[in-house]
């Protein structure tokens, strides 16, 4: 069963032993908190910021260009099949596709502000650890 044996894990709980689970993935890169790993992260506030940026001022304009091009594509389209059933599939494809859009636009959306976020929380996180460590290494420095 792998690296995670339940029965040997239940065995060991029912006896009062302690039992530690590794979950371990085969040919995964090691991460930058793995066991030798980088001990960076893949990306810096700068680096997010572009990628925010980039959603912002290529990936939805340009997604919200190209559904209209292809919105009206479609409406042509189904005007040229009036009267056929084809009219009929191309209005329940465009209707489908305007759906889709609307959650591809909605993920960038969200994608942006998680980047965003995530660059003022890093921020935020270490200045926040600095002020808690700064009086132990004050009291050190006094021989306390």
């Amino acid at each position: 069963m792998g690296d995670f044996d339940r029965g040997g894990a239940s065995r060991a709980l029912t006896h009062g032993q302690q039992v530690d689970m590794r979950l371990t993935s085969t040919g995964a890169p090691a991460g930058p908190l793995a066991p030798g790993g980088s001990g960076t992260f893949g990306s810096t506030p700068a680096e997010k910021t572009a990628a925010a940026n980039t959603i912002e001022t290529e990936l939805q304009p340009n997604t919200k260009t190209a559904t209209e091009h292809a919105d009206e594509a479609t409406n042509t389209a189904v005007k040229g099949f009036d009267g056929w059933d084809t009219a009929a599939g191309l209005k329940k494809l465009s209707e489908t596709w305007d759906k889709q859009v609307k959650t591809l636009m909605g993920r960038l959306g969200s994608e942006k502000s998680a980047l965003r976020g995530a660059s003022g929380l890093f921020v935020r996180n270490d200045i926040g650890l600095g002020d808690q460590f700064r009086p132990i290494g004050r009291s050190k420095l006094h021989g306390l």
